[in-house]
């Protein structure tokens, strides 16, 4: 129990400081508490992406819907949504207008923004690192890499958009464990969704990550693709959307919730 109750204060500390401005990704903070992705959008188009969240559910898995105009969640109690995340995206009519880093005045142009709190890939690093497959964006300091896809996303009223994608080098002999570790989560993306053969996704080149920060792959390494909850932001940017706010990719919420909680 005593360890329990001082992981809990490391994610409320951690909220804490980026609420007191601390700008940077989250991937390592707080381990064994769930992150997630979030994506606040007009009354208007909540319905739409429920519905796309539903059909897409690898990429989308939801975990909290909020009730319009509200920036609580359960899943941490006492958090702000505008201000407790590292690292906010505004966008309008489909493009990227803004990064900041408390999204508070933003969020005051709109009263009744739906919030949706997705599950993140973050959340299984920790029983994979405790089995001793590192994170290489977490060994060299750095935010994990995001790619587009050419696999689309099932459309949904308005929205559509590809699937993005996150990556991890994995030794080739440990893939399979990985991928078993994973698949443990599925309501946080689960088991990769392709291994190796980047190109097969239209990805043509790993150095050159689409979101986040390139990592090495080093001989005897396999990049391993999981499903990310940036894809969210391709379908902003695919339907022109007209106004939304986003995490910063990699920057992402930090619940209460224990990560044990989503194993099955």
């Amino acid at each position: 129990m005593t360890a329990f109750v001082a992981n809990a204060e490391a994610a409320r500390t951690a909220r804490m400081l980026c609420r007191d401005g601390l700008i940077a990704p989250t991937a390592g903070m707080a381990p064994g508490f769930t992150q997630c992705n979030m994506i606040s959008l007009p009354r208007d188009w909540a319905w739409d992406f429920l519905l796309y969240a539903q059909r897409n559910p690898k990429p989308c898995p939801v975990l909290d819907v909020s009730d319009p105009g509200s920036h609580s969640t359960p899943l941490a109690p006492g958090a702000d949504l505008r201000r407790d995340l590292p690292l906010y995206r505004v966008w309008r009519n489909g493009a990227l207008a803004e990064e900041v880093a408390d999204a508070t005045q933003v969020w005051a142009e709109h009263a009744d923004l739906v919030t949706f709190l997705i599950g993140c890939s973050f959340t299984f690093e920790t029983p994979l690192m405790q089995a001793g497959i590192e994170m290489r964006h977490i060994a060299q300091g750095c935010n994990v890499p995001m790619y587009r896809t050419n696999r689309p996303c099932r459309s949904a009223g308005r929205l559509s958009g590809p699937m993005v994608v996150s990556m991890r080098p994995i030794p080739a002999e440990r893939v399979a464990e990985a991928a078993m570790i994973s698949g443990r989560f599925p309501a946080v993306h689960g088991a990769p969704v392709h291994v190796g053969a980047p190109e097969a996704l239209g990805i043509t080149d790993l150095s050159r990550p689409d979101f986040g920060d390139p990592v090495e792959v080093r001989t005897g390494e396999v990049p391993v693709f999981w499903a990310c909850g940036v894809t969210p932001q391709a379908a902003v940017m695919a339907s022109n959307v007209p106004f939304a706010i986003t995490h910063a990719p990699g920057h992402m919420f930090i619940t209460d919730i224990p990560d044990r909680n989503w194993q099955v």
